[in-house]
């Protein structure tokens, strides 16, 4: 009974950790949010968040994996290059552009777009295994299905207003910023825009599967301060030639500066690692499945603390993304078991083989 409550939980372990970095990621936003309202630039915030994250997780690396990190190969530089460009300085500043050019709902849309995608490359480069035609392959499919229509239900379909509760708490003190970003959306180009979203998604989704292989080779808090480091000086780089007021790069006891360390330290930093860690485990289908869920929790905090209203279309794409997200669990919990049976079959035959091997003359 204990071993069999040992390997439930244990088999847990991925679904807990991930649950707890959508929450970060939904603080992340809201931060987000007072710090562009406060009138942050945003490519100065993604520039400082990875300093912070590159600044919080080298001393880590350094201390608890010395003795288990190996050998720094060309190789596994060059996937921390990209994985600095494609999960930091670029996918950050694809979407704070589509967001000036566009609406934040059209970008929230996009982002649910990120398990679709993340399933695609991986079964183009075979780290997932379609089976239509199995339950696990179903299962997968249909889960993905759910979770991005839930997604987009919960974006673009509001209905009734819910009172479920009310906090009257408004951390946004003033909208000037919120009134700049419509205007810009307004008049800025639509196209260039929805083209920025989607790149920004793809850019994402191709983080997830370089992130999956440099998780098999590198441990995971020595991956996510190389890749720190990387998106780090190409995200200077990038606001330097673009933001010449150095008065815009100050920072003070405000809300700007706990913006950039909790998204640096703590969404850059810790939960990358921890995402890494999953990688390894699960792959990156399994990461990407709980993206959706996010909107949930931004919904949630945003009716907490920013006195957004919660309405049925809400609560029904939640429903969804919850029901797509268990389905996509389910089917890698099934494919994991066969997985491992097989496995132990192989194991099995080898060593009947060798035995064998040993008794005869």
């Amino acid at each position: 009974m204990a071993g069999t409550f040992s390997k439930l939980l244990e088999g847990l372990k991925p679904v807990m950790v991930m649950v707890i970095i959508q929450i970060a990621f939904g603080g992340i936003n809201i931060f987000y949010k007072l710090a562009t309202n406060d009138g942050m630039s945003v490519k100065i915030m993604v520039a400082y968040r990875m300093m912070f994250a590159a600044a919080s997780m080298v001393p880590l690396a350094l201390i608890l994996e010395w003795k288990s990190r190996p050998k720094l190969t060309r190789r596994i530089f060059i996937l921390s290059f990209f994985l600095g460009i494609f999960g930091g300085s670029l996918s950050h500043n694809l979407y704070a552009e589509s967001l000036a050019l566009t609406s934040a709902t059209f970008v929230a849309a996009m982002t649910n777009l990120i398990p679709a995608m993340t399933f695609v490359m991986a079964i183009i480069l075979r780290m997932e295994s379609l089976a239509i035609r199995t339950n696990v392959g179903k299962a997968k499919v249909l889960g993905t299905i759910l979770s991005i229509g839930g997604a987009m239900i919960l974006t673009f379909y509001k209905g009734v207003e819910m009172n479920i509760w009310s906090t009257n708490i408004n951390l946004l003190h003033h909208h000037h910023h919120d009134m700049t970003v419509s205007q810009q959306s307004s008049s800025g180009n639509q196209a260039l825009g929805g083209f920025l979203g989607v790149a920004s998604a793809v850019s994402m989704a191709i983080w997830m599967i370089l992130q999956a292989k440099l998780s098999m080779v590198y441990p995971s808090y020595s991956a996510t301060a190389l890749m720190s480091i990387c998106a780090s000086i190409q995200s200077v780089v990038y606001a330097l030639c673009t933001e010449r007021d150095w008065s815009a790069w100050k920072l003070g006891w405000n809300i700007r500066l706990v913006t950039v360390v909790y998204t640096g330290v703590v969404g850059s930093g810790l939960m990358v690692a921890l995402m890494t860690w999953v990688a390894r485990r699960r792959g990156a289908l399994f990461i990407s499945s709980f993206y959706p869920l996010l909107l949930v929790v931004v919904a949630i905090a945003g009716s907490l603390m920013l006195e957004e209203k919660l309405h049925v279309g809400s609560m029904l794409g939640a429903v969804f993304i919850i029901l797509g997200l268990y389905s996509v669990l389910w089917g890698k919990s099934k494919e994991m078991m066969t997985t491992t049976q097989l496995n132990a079959f192989k194991s099995s035959k080898e060593s009947e083989s060798r035995d064998i091997a040993a008794v005869e003359p």
